[in-house]
């Protein structure tokens, strides 16, 4: 019997990673599936996993030589994959926990957990110049979530030509979170469904729909991904997802104070080059000026007066 069991295992797909919505992750042969769950045998036992749970489901390829790749280091991000759209009702309500209201004396705004190891992102600008950062934190319970400040929070690295901030919480213990993948700005289409969730004006966890304006708006030498999404203040820092629960940019302004519809997002592509080279841009509190730091490039001076500048030969 087990033998038969043993052979049915090996003409059923191959390995799968499964990301689920706690934060946790597999690996195994998916053996079989319903509409509502994935049978995963784990070499073991087999599993049963609800579909409902499943963040993501991707491929585990062989690396060169038939080893089995890797494991990223501590402080990776969670890739998406090719995940099924689903609605914006199902996504906000799995992903709520991924998204951070961040609190500065002076400012606020939000950003979103990339890894299980508690790393966020949110904007440069929220942060820039602050020693004092708290984050809420929004654990799914049920239908609802409970609210939890934490207080331990260190900026890791601040890039503010793109108006990025890496930041960690340093004690994770008991929270629970969900880590929102990241997905690729480049697969984008104008017209296609996307929506944001943040803390605008302080009002928490609010979710807004639109769909693709733009994807190359550009603004001050960079381009940004234009959305009828609603963006404002408070905003700045936070996810902006496609239909697959991946994020495609982080919300980081509006077209002026009054104007509505006109909501611009840095391509999620951005955040993937802090993280690659985050040694560069890296933060120490005791010497703030460490990392790469952007300068306008220099003008000419402009004459004396009286003089008329030399004209070129």
């Amino acid at each position: 019997m087990m033998a038969m069991l043993s052979a049915l295992l090996l003409t059923l797909g191959g390995q799968e990673t499964i990301q689920l919505g706690s934060g946790a992750r597999l690996e195994g042969t998916v053996v079989k599936e319903t509409a509502d769950q994935v049978f995963v045998d784990l070499g073991y036992t087999i599993l049963g996993i609800p579909v409902k749970d499943i963040v993501r489901r991707a491929p585990v390829e062989a690396a060169p030589g038939g080893a089995r790749p890797a494991e990223r280091s501590e402080g990776s991000w969670i890739e998406g994959g090719e995940a099924a759209e689903r609605s914006v009702r199902e996504l906000s309500g799995r992903l709520g926990s991924a998204v951070v209201l961040v609190a500065c004396p002076g400012k606020m705004g939000s950003g979103f957990f990339i890894s299980p190891q508690g790393h966020v992102i949110t904007n440069c600008h929220v942060v820039e110049g602050e020693r004092k950062i708290t984050l809420t934190i929004f654990e799914k319970r049920d239908k609802d979530f409970d609210k939890r400040k934490v207080e331990k929070v260190k900026i890791l690295a601040l890039n503010p030509y793109y108006d990025l901030a890496l930041l960690q919480v340093e004690d994770l213990e008991e929270l629970k979170f969900v880590p929102a993948p990241l997905g690729a700005a480049a697969r984008l289409a104008v017209g296609e469904r996307v929506f944001a969730i943040g803390n605008p004006m302080g009002l928490e966890r609010t979710v807004t729909e639109g769909i693709v304006s733009t994807l190359a708006r550009p603004f001050e030498g960079l381009t940004y991904i234009q959305t009828t999404a609603q963006i404002n203040p408070g905003n700045s820092g936070g996810p902006l997802f496609n239909l697959r629960g991946e994020v495609v940019g982080v919300t980081n302004m509006k077209a002026g104070f009054f104007s509505e519809g006109l909501g611009f997002a840095i391509p999620v592509e951005r955040v993937k080059e802090l993280l690659r080279n985050r040694e560069a841009f890296a933060f120490d509190a005791d010497h703030p000026n460490t990392g790469h730091r952007y300068l306008p490039p220099p003008r000419r001076a402009a004459p004396p007066a009286g003089k008329k500048p030399e004209e070129k030969q």
